[in-house]
């Protein structure tokens, strides 16, 4: 009997043994090992399929932001892949700014945005204000708002040919848009326009092209764009804000009611407004303010006869208005060309130099 039970085991074994090599022949070969699963389900993102890990790998690798190099999060904004949507972002209430010593750095930023004369006149050389060319506060969408910017920077400038941060982005605006001096590194207006413009873009997602940012890009028009009608659409729907010689109207205090779009005291031949194509798409959106009701012929027109004015020099003029206008004026600008016989930017007043206006 005992041994009987040895070979009874060797045999019980050899049984098993043969069922196990029969289930293993036998099983389904379509269901893939814990490895090939691994693989399989990484493929898709290196075919390029829109599968929810090459959707996020697409959010981190933006060009022009270092949010695929972050270890922390960036306070106040999402982060990449992380935004439920772009399109319904929205900037946070005026009532939602902070009571503390950073919702008090916010609130200086908006009025030196709001009412840039009054706040920052050290750093203006004309007579607008930042709100002129960004709309509602710098809250209207499609008039280039602080909220859709703030988070595509760093980014690549072909203005001039290297990466920005916002503080040099905003430094542009002065020395351009208000035709005067970027504020230092580190000075309080430009501090508080940067805190004011991260509020804004509190919640927004990073390196995200949301929609309403910069100013519409319009196809060109039927026609090619004319002084002659631009003129009269100027009369038509411009002049009774902007005055019948577009150098703006002030209140009766003196403010400027409505801004110079061209002349001493406007934006200088460097801005982006001064391109007729970047002109014509904000008017499209903004103008006539409160009822934009212009087509694209004619914002392509007034555009043109707006931007076919004398204004500021480019403060980066060489010295020749032939080679400044080769180095840095595109197809869509009227630098160096000529206007009823008159070489736009042979006349300019220098940038950056035109006196205050006295007011009452």
């Amino acid at each position: 009997m005992s041994n009987r039970i040895p070979l009874l085991t060797v045999a019980v074994s050899f049984a098993m043994l043969a069922a196990v090599i029969f289930w293993v022949g036998t099983r389904d070969q379509s269901a893939p090992t814990p490895a090939q699963a691994k693989t399989a389900n990484a493929a898709p993102a290196a075919r390029g399929d829109t599968t929810e890990s090459a959707t996020k790998s697409e959010d981190v690798a933006v060009s022009g932001n270092a949010a695929s190099e972050r270890s922390e999060p960036l306070p106040g904004a999402a982060q990449p892949g992380a935004a439920s949507a772009a399109d319904d972002f929205a900037p946070p209430a005026r009532s939602e700014i902070p009571d503390d010593e950073f919702g008090a750095m916010v609130r200086k930023g908006r009025d030196i945005f709001t009412d840039t004369q009054q706040h920052a006149d050290q750093f203006v050389g004309n007579d607008l204000q930042c709100a002129n060319c960004h709309l509602d506060e710098g809250r209207r969408p499609d008039s280039a708002p602080l909220w859709a910017a703030w988070a595509m920077y760093p980014a690549y400038r072909g203005k001039n040919k290297h990466v920005n941060d916002f503080a040099e982005r905003i430094q542009g605006c002065f020395r351009y848009s208000m035709n005067g001096t970027p504020p230092p590194r580190g000075d309080e207006v430009l501090v508080a326009l940067e805190s004011y413009a991260y509020w804004l873009a509190s919640g927004a997602p990073v390196a995200k092209n949301l929609p309403g940012r910069g100013y519409p890009e319009l196809e060109a028009p039927e026609q090619p764009p004319s002084f002659t009608r631009g003129k009269q659409v100027f009369a038509d729907h411009c002049a009774l804000c902007h005055g019948s010689d577009g150098q703006g109207q002030r209140a009766a205090d003196g403010s400027l009611a409505f801004p110079p779009l061209w002349g001493p005291r406007s934006y200088n031949w460097g801005a982006g407004m001064h391109r007729v194509n970047t002109a014509a798409g904000f008017i499209k959106a903004n103008m006539p303010l409160g009822a934009a009701t212009l087509s694209d012929q004619q914002a392509w027109d007034v555009a043109r006869f707006i931007d076919s004015q004398e204004r500021p020099q480019d403060p980066r003029f060489t010295g020749s208005v032939s080679e400044t206008a080769e180095q840095y004026h595109g197809e869509h600008s009227m630098y160096g060309q000529t206007v009823n016989g008159v070489v736009l930017g042979q006349n300019a007043p220098p940038s950056g130099t035109a006196a205050k206006v006295n007011q009452p």
